[in-house]
């Protein structure tokens, strides 16, 4: 009986349908649009996909050159050099700047830790999970191919799927500094503002039904909001 009864789960979703969403490549009509069947699912705000690197809202880049999304990725996939900024004319409001950036997507297992770990939100990530190669070198994503355009809004390069909706807000991605990890930050915006998005609103929290508000002046473990926020801003 052991055997059959593996298959329990299985036999139970038998007569419930067909819960994967069937589409191919798919060419727009006259219209403009995709038929039905070749959509893609829609994806949450926060899905992990293809990176970019952002820009203020003056159009400066945010990414200062410390390497530390380079340190904490596990796979290795990335690779940073900075290189000082010209006071003249600076490529971002620090003292220096990303003067090479790549990721290598062979590597890349979209663990999210690269967008944790950046200090000024300069790298996060898209909606976009369909891109494929046919060479190595297109694997390897220069800072002219991630970083985003005049308008705020990812690069589409010639190898990749872009569907309505995957290039927009690519900074919808949950930090340990937002309300989830601490209630204090509820309703506190803990980010800068984005070319093209300006500052995205604050995380709401994930308090049950019912439950009252945290204390405004101190989190879970005591610290108050003031001590605690000064490094995230």
């Amino acid at each position: 009986m052991g055997y059959f009864e593996g298959f329990a789960v299985t036999l139970k979703k038998w007569g419930e349908g067909v819960t994967t969403k069937e589409y191919r490549a798919g060419k727009l009509d006259s219209k403009g649009e995709i038929s039905p069947k070749d959509q893609k699912a829609p994806k949450p705000e926060r899905a992990h996909g293809r990176h970019v690197l952002n820009r203020y809202e003056d159009g400066m880049e945010k990414c200062i050159g410390c390497e530390l999304c380079a340190g904490v990725c596990p796979a290795k996939c990335i690779y940073v050099r900075g290189a000082d900024n010209q006071p003249e004319d600076p490529t971002s409001p620090g003292e220096r700047f990303g003067f090479v950036y790549e990721i290598n997507y062979l590597r890349c297992i979209h663990c999210d830790l690269c967008v944790e770990a950046c200090p000024t939100q300069a790298i996060t990530e898209t909606k976009l999970f369909e891109f494929s190669f046919t060479n190595r070198e297109d694997a390897i994503y220069t800072k002219a191919e991630l970083l985003v355009d005049n308008d705020g809004l990812p690069q589409h390069l010639p190898w990749e799927d872009w569907r309505p909706g995957e290039d927009e807000f690519t900074s919808g991605w949950m930090r340990a500094t937002a309300s989830s990890g601490k209630v204090q930050y509820e309703n506190t915006v803990g980010w800068s503002g984005e070319l093209g998005y300006g500052v995205r609103a604050p995380e709401m929290g994930q308090r049950h039904p019912g439950e009252s508000p945290p204390d405004a002046d101190t989190d879970q473990s005591g610290a108050t909001s003031g001590e605690d926020q000064g490094s995230h801003h």
